[in-house]
């Protein structure tokens, strides 16, 4: 088991399974995909570099996945944000009909 982390195998393994449910999810969901598509990319780009660290690769690696996962994790945040203030504006206030 040592072996499948210290050769990042492990990542290999868990970017696969990661990829099915990408596409499992996807072809499922009947929703607005945008939010789901930059979630998925920013654990991607995170899982990467867990993976280039693992294996000892250079920081400069390192540095471009978590740079990747940064405009992707933004987008998601707007995307929540907005579909939170979206529903508080849909709620009704208390005290008015």
């Amino acid at each position: 088991m040592a072996q499948w982390f210290a050769s990042g195998r492990i990542m290999d393994l868990i970017l696969g399974v990661a990829v099915l449910e990408a596409v499992l999810v996807l072809a499922l969901w009947r929703g607005k995909r945008w939010p789901l598509v930059s979630n998925l990319l920013a654990g991607f780009c995170l899982m990467l570099a867990v993976k280039a660290a693992l294996v000892g690769a250079d920081w400069g690696w390192i540095a471009a996945c978590l740079a990747g996962a940064l405009p992707a994790h933004l987008s998601d945040l707007f995307d929540r944000f907005q579909q939170a203030h979206d529903t508080a504006q849909r709620r009704p206030q208390a005290g008015k009909p």
